[in-house]
């Protein structure tokens, strides 16, 4: 995790395989380039708890050696630590709010990996099994996405090249 002091205001920029989570309101989490990535954004408002993981890939049990390295690479081992985490801070799951961005297909040649739709399906898969509603997703495409989060407010802005900024 890197922190990048700008006059008053304090970024946390999150890489592939990386998570942060804070009950800072000064704090804005942003991650970069989500292409078939995903970018994962938890907050609650009662708590003022945000949080961001940025997975690569779906399922640990293809690269097990990988995954114990780097649990937060995979959805399926990546997203009980950002609630965990979210957790230890103070929130609770009744009130996490979840969005999603990511999960394009960027291969020039369609359908032969469909990383991007396999990492949602996943997602979706853990968030069903735990109760837990994926409030809103921008997923899909062909274009990647920057996700930012602000934890004093809990406005998600999500960005393409492009394409105006927009509050997600």
């Amino acid at each position: 995790m890197n922190v990048i002091r700008c006059g008053s205001e304090n970024r946390i920029i999150v890489g592939i395989g990386e998570m942060a989570t804070s009950n800072e309101p000064h704090r804005e989490i942003i991650t970069f380039s989500l292409g078939s990535c995903l970018g994962i954004s938890i907050y609650d408002p009662k708590a003022k708890v945000g949080g961001i993981l940025h997975v690569l890939l779906p399922d640990s049990s293809i690269q097990k050696e990988r995954a114990e390295v780097n649990p937060l690479m995979f959805v399926d081992t990546g997203v009980p630590r950002l609630f965990r985490s979210a957790y230890q801070l103070g929130a609770s799951k009744e009130n996490i709010i979840v969005k999603v961005a990511g999960g394009a297909e960027m291969q020039e040649v369609k359908n032969i990996f469909n990383i991007g739709s396999r990492n949602y399906e996943r997602l979706v898969e853990i968030m069903h099994r735990n109760n837990v509603r994926i409030h809103k997703s921008e997923v899909g495409g062909h274009i990647s996405r920057t996700m930012s989060l602000s934890v004093r407010t809990g406005i998600v802005t999500i960005s393409s090249p492009g394409i105006t900024n927009r509050i997600f």
